[in-house]
């Protein structure tokens, strides 16, 4: 792993303070307050504005099609996240818009990409189904061939941004009676279509996700993604990027696992803390002074570089597994204070621990709990052997 500090050439430091005045003028203290009222972790006139600078299809593209370099991306992905830019769902937007230019029609690819690099259109994920789980393979979401198009009936949870999005990349069942893994298909639904009705649902941190509901949902087969009976392999593209499970690239400037950019957020919540541990009290005395808390931050500290250092799922599992760990203890440095929410009179840190500490259970779940993904690490790169779980 390379430490090194990287040199940035004139061009890249004016690409820099241009990007960090971009983001001081669009992301606001009103877009703040928003994010933490709504926690629908995505603000439209901020999206359309990244879309008409062009920071979505450079960010989107390639560099060798005319993206960004390794170091902008770096860059530029570094800025959006020190800002607390309400823009997490750029990456599944981004995911799912390559799946359908490699595996749809060219003409829904032609419909669908440039308003994705606009901002204009924005794509969510329609995986999971309320009876379902983490086994997304047991769909019971069914598609129906009816001529050129298909009626859709189910519903799925944990269908986040919907309520934003023009598309839902969704997991149907066309083969009930086929093999599973062999039996699913993928769809690009407008989710303007009739029959489509979505519920908010706020979770434990303050963010907003939805149940959808498909109610004899008529789509053309040319939002197919991939062959009938083909979803699984179309799925998959998309759940490595997900997991984490991709090629590593060689320049180093990446983030080495999925969630990486939480564990950021837990670093600037670590370090908030540890600030104000060595504030000097009314006594005159600074709670760093006190050994036990020198020694739990310290060790808290150390967890979380760990984390930080840990890469592909082995690192998706430690990110989350440390927060849900530092967080208590993190709030217990700080005091009762600590337990007072963002923009209250009094709280330590604004909030801030508080915050990460609701924060930390859901991010186990998030595409895919911890169990799923030890259960992964076990299969697919210990080599152990799938899971038994017979009595």
């Amino acid at each position: 792993m390379d430490f090194s500090h990287v040199e940035l050439s004139a061009e890249d430091q004016a690409f820099r303070d241009d990007t960090r005045a971009f983001i001081a003028k669009h992301v606001t203290d009103d877009v703040l307050h928003r994010q933490l009222e709504f926690g629908e972790n995505f603000d439209e006139r901020v999206h359309l504005a990244l879309g008409e600078a062009g920071y979505l299809a450079s960010d989107w593209k390639l560099e060798s099609e005319g993206g960004f370099s390794p170091v902008r991306r770096r860059i530029f992905h570094l800025e959006i996240a020190r800002a607390h830019t309400p823009w997490y769902h750029w990456g599944t937007t981004s995911v799912v818009a390559r799946l359908v230019w490699q595996f749809g029609a060219p003409e829904l690819a032609d419909k669908v990409v440039p308003g994705v690099l606009s901002g204009e259109i924005r794509l969510c994920l329609g995986y999971t189904e309320p009876e379902g789980g983490s086994d997304v393979a047991t769909c019971k979401t069914r598609a129906v061939r009816d001529g050129d198009a298909w009626v859709i009936n189910g519903s799925k949870m944990f269908t986040s941004n919907a309520q934003n999005a023009r598309y839902v990349f969704l997991l149907t069942n066309t083969d009930p009676q086929g093999p599973k893994h062999r039996n699913l298909t993928m769809f690009l639904v407008p989710l303007d279509s009739p029959g489509v009705e979505i519920q908010g649902i706020r979770t434990l941190d303050g963010d907003r996700t939805n149940i959808v509901y498909y109610s004899d949902v008529r789509v053309d087969d040319l939002y197919r993604i991939g062959e009938v009976n083909g979803g699984w392999t179309v799925m998959r593209a998309a759940l490595d990027s997900e997991h984490g499970i991709v090629n590593p690239e060689d320049h180093g400037l990446q983030y080495i696992a999925a969630m990486a950019a939480h564990g950021d957020l837990m670093a600037e919540v670590v370090d908030a803390v540890a600030a104000a541990v060595a504030q000097p009290g009314a006594d005159g005395r600074r709670p760093l002074d006190d050994d036990s808390v020198k020694y739990r931050l310290g060790r808290d500290v150390a967890r979380m570089e760990a984390a930080l250092s840990t890469p592909g799922m082995f690192g998706r599992v430690a990110v989350a597994q440390t927060m849900r760990d530092v967080t208590p203890d993190l709030m217990d440095i700080l005091g009762t204070a600590s337990a007072l929410p963002t923009e209250t009179p009094g709280s330590a840190t604004d909030g801030a621990a508080e915050h990460l500490y609701r924060l930390a259970l859901p991010l186990g779940i998030y595409g895919g709990t911890l169990e799923v993904f030890r259960n992964m690490i076990a299969q697919h790169q210990l080599k152990l052997g799938r899971p038994s779980y017979g009595g």
